[in-house]
C-alpha cells in the first residue's frame, strides 16, 4: 500500500499507526464481538472509551478541574452561535478580533445576537498579519473576547495570547488544538472542530470553564444549551461515537510520542522547513508577515501564477495532494498538522525546488 502525503486543510492526515488501529479494531472492539460503530453510546464498552478520551486530553492539555470538556456535534460553525447564546448573560455586548475569514464567519454569527465591537483588524493588511496587543481596543463590559488563533485559510497565526482582563477569552482553536502546549487557564471557552489535528470531521471539542456555564439566551435550542451538554457528559443525544473513538486514538498517539512539548517540537521543526524553502526562492514567496507565519497552514505563491496549475497537476502525479489554495485567496496552501511527517514536507521541498529547476 502507498500511502500519498495529504496537505488538506480538513479533513486532514490521521496518523498511520491511529488507522492501523482502528483497522484492527473494525469488526471486533476489543473482544466485545461489535465495532465502535454498533455500540450503543451508554453502553459500558462505549463509556469506557469516552472515559479515558477525557482522562487522555485532559493530561495532554493540562485542563484544571475547573474546566468541563464536551464532545459535540455540530463543528466549529456551531460555536459561532453556542457562544453568544450562553456567555451573554445580562450583558448585550462582546467584542471579536478579525483577522480572517474564519474570524468574519463568528463576528457575522455574533451579531445575530448581540452587538459586536470589531476590537482589532487586520483586514486593511488583507490579513497577512494580527493586531498587536497595544492595538486592541477592548471594552471593560464585555461578555467576552472571542478570537481565531490560526486562520486556516490566511495561515495567520497569533504569536501571543491577547490579555483580557477580567472578560472572558474565548477561542476558536480548529487549526491549533494539540500542535503544542497551552495554558488553558488563560481562557474561557476553547473550541475546536476536530478535522485537522483531532480525528475524522464530526466531532467538536469545548472546554469550558465552570462559572460560565449559566442561563443562555431565551430562546436557545436545547441544543446549543451548554448546561445540558455538561449535565448529560456529551450525550443528551446520540452523539458521534466513532469520531469520538478515533479521537481517543489520537490522544493515545500523542501521549505516546511524548505529548505536546514533542509535538511542538516537531511541528515547528516542519514549519521552518517548508518556510525556509520558500524564503530562500526567488520562485517562491510567503505573502504572511514573518513574524504571524501558521505552523499548520503554510499558504505560498509561484512567482508566475500561470504555472500553478501545472504545479498542481505534476504535485498530484508525485502523491502530494490537496495543495490548491483556497479560492478566496489563491496560490498554494500546504497544511502540515500533526500527522503530516517530516518526510511529507521533505518530499514536498524536495518536488518544489525540482519544478523551480525546470520551469524559474
Amino acid at each position: 500500500m502507498s500511502r500519498a502525503y495529504n496537505f488538506s486543510a480538513g479533513p486532514a492526515m490521521l496518523p498511520q499507526e491511529v488507522l492501523a488501529q482502528a483497522q484492527a479494531e473494525m469488526l471486533d472492539w476489543q473482544g466485545s464481538g461489535m465495532s465502535v460503530m454498533e455500540m450503543s453510546h451508554r453502553g459500558k464498552e462505549f463509556l469506557s472509551i469516552a472515559e479515558r478520551a477525557e482522562a487522555d486530553l485532559r493530561d495532554l492539555m493540562g485542563i484544571p478541574a475547573n474546566y468541563k470538556i464536551l464532545f459535540l456535534q455540530g463543528g466549529a460553525s456551531s460555536q459561532f452561535a453556542m457562544v453568544p447564546l450562553n456567555l451573554l448573560g445580562a450583558k448585550d455586548q462582546a467584542d471579536y478580533i478579525n483577522t480572517g475569514s474564519w474570524s468574519k464567519k463568528a463576528i457575522a454569527e455574533g451579531k445575530r445576537f448581540c452587538q459586536v465591537n470589531v476590537a482589532g483588524s487586520s483586514e486593511a493588511d488583507k490579513f497577512t498579519s494580527v493586531p498587536r496587543q497595544g492595538e486592541l481596543q477592548l471594552n471593560p463590559d464585555a461578555a467576552y473576547v472571542h478570537y481565531t488563533p490560526n486562520e486556516t485559510i490566511g495561515g495567520v497565526e497569533f504569536p501571543y495570547v491577547p490579555e483580557t482582563g477580567n472578560v472572558p477569552l474565548v477561542a476558536d482553536m480548529s487549526s491549533t488544538i494539540l500542535s503544542r502546549p497551552i495554558d488553558v487557564s488563560r481562557y474561557g471557552v476553547i473550541y475546536a472542530g476536530a478535522q485537522k489535528n483531532v480525528g475524522p470531521a464530526g466531532l467538536t471539542l469545548v472546554i469550558l470553564r465552570d462559572d460560565l456555564i449559566g442561563e443562555p439566551v431565551a430562546g436557545t435550542p436545547t441544543m446549543f444549551d451548554y448546561r445540558v451538554h455538561v449535565e448529560n457528559g456529551s450525550m443528551y443525544n446520540t452523539p458521534p461515537t466513532y469520531a469520538w473513538y478515533l479521537a481517543s486514538l489520537v490522544f493515545q498517539w500523542l501521549k505516546g510520542i511524548g505529548g505536546l512539548e514533542a509535538m511542538a517540537e516537531r511541528n515547528k521543526h516542519k514549519a521552518d522547513l517548508l518556510y525556509a524553502a520558500i524564503d530562500q526562492s526567488a520562485f517562491y514567496a510567503s505573502p504572511v508577515d514573518h513574524g504571524c507565519r501558521s505552523w499548520m497552514n503554510v499558504p505560498f505563491t509561484l512567482a508566475n501564477p500561470e504555472l500553478d496549475s501545472l504545479f498542481l497537476k505534476e504535485a498530484t502525479e508525485a502523491r502530494l495532494l490537496t495543495l490548491k489554495g483556497h479560492r478566496s485567496v489563491g496560490g498554494m496552501r500546504a497544511s502540515i498538522y500533526n500527522a503530516m511527517p517530516e518526510e511529507g514536507v521533505r518530499t514536498l521541498v524536495s518536488f518544489m525546488a525540482n519544478f523551480e529547476k525546470r520551469y524559474g
